[in-house]
């Protein structure tokens, strides 16, 4: 195991072994490894080594090449096994060889990670059946519609569950480091690290509030049809269930069914979805508080407020902050 691209450590070291495949995303590399490699410095002993189910160097996300220290089988026991994650792991099913390089590997070690769609290859390994996950936003669905035996929880930044560890997507995996680091060696070492790479100790929100708005495929029922059009089209108006059962001519109780069986929601929380969307994308482009509240519906900043933190884990504020233009000093584009 070279301990030259992270560390040299020493015999009390704790291995950190990455499993890498052609088509890595690099920074599920590169990022987590550097939250070790800069603990090192501070006084941590880490020792970082790359492995691929082959032994043979692969080409990343980003088209570099990556040369590996060896197979999976011949890596020294390792404290940490962590699987970085690719597009085409949730692309297509994961290659035997990567599976059981990952099953060999967790066989051997205290704890096991994935990073970002990574979770693919833990799950095809057996690793998560009965437990709680997570990954990408884009490809939670897609984890738990494949993978039935998974608890995935998508709005999350990271899961741990009985020493298997799972992240969102990309940066939230050096999130995740943090987090072993802290588990490792507490909240002072780690402290400093997250100040030398001016990350957040501890970030707040889920992912919910990186992920995209509301994608919707149009009903089969026309009138269902016609009010899912109206509500995203005029969020600012009256759209309680006794309100636009009445638009369509239908009964409360026949809307809340047709919402139920064609969206799997009721009018209310998809009204509030759709309301949300809106609020993001009028903050994101740099519209006050108090105006956004009222022409996405929600009649009162507070009330919105109260929505964006159950929802989002932070305030319309703070989104905007976050979010916002990058067009410095530009004035927020008008709308009519």
């Amino acid at each position: 195991m070279s301990g030259g691209r992270g560390g040299h450590g020493g015999p009390d070291a704790r291995d950190i072994v990455f499993v890498v495949f052609d088509g890595v995303k690099m920074l599920d590399v590169t990022g987590p490894a550097e939250v070790f490699a800069d603990a090192h410095r501070f006084g941590a002993r880490y020792r970082l080594g790359y492995v691929s189910p082959t032994g043979m160097p692969v080409r990343t996300s980003v088209g570099l090449r990556l040369p590996v220290d060896g197979a999976a089988e011949s890596a020294p026991d390792p404290d940490t096994v962590i699987v970085a994650g690719g597009d085409v792991l949730a692309e297509r099913p994961v290659a035997p060889d990567l599976v059981g390089a990952v099953r060999e590997l967790a066989a051997r070690s205290r704890r096991v990670v994935s990073i970002c769609t990574g979770s693919f290859a833990l799950a095809a390994a057996g690793l998560l059946d009965g437990r709680r996950a997570t990954t990408h936003w884009q490809h939670a669905s897609l984890l738990a519609r494949t993978r039935p035996l998974v608890r995935v929880e998508p709005d999350a930044l990271f899961v741990e569950d009985d020493g298997v560890f799972t992240s969102a997507g990309v940066s939230a995996g050096m999130d995740l480091a943090l987090a072993l680091l802290e588990q490792d060696h507490g909240p002072e070492l780690t402290r400093a690290v997250a100040r030398d790479l001016v990350m957040f100790m501890q970030r707040p929100g889920g992912q919910s509030q990186f992920s995209a708005t509301l994608e919707r495929r149009p009903p089969r029922t026309p009138s269902l049809r016609t009010v899912v059009d109206l509500v995203a089209a005029r969020p600012d108006l009256d759209h309680s269930a006794p309100a636009l059962a009445a638009r369509v001519g239908v009964s409360p109780r026949q809307l809340t069914r047709m919402f139920a069986t064609e969206l799997q929601s009721t009018p209310a929380r998809f009204v509030e979805q759709v309301r949300l969307d809106h609020a993001r994308a009028l903050l994101a482009d740099g519209h006050g508080v108090a105006q956004v509240a009222t022409r996405s519906g929600f009649g009162s900043a507070e009330t919105m407020r109260r929505t964006f933190v159950n929802r989002l884990g932070l305030s319309p504020s703070q989104y905007r902050a976050r979010f916002g233009t990058t067009r410095r000093g530009a004035e927020p584009r008008r709308t009519p």
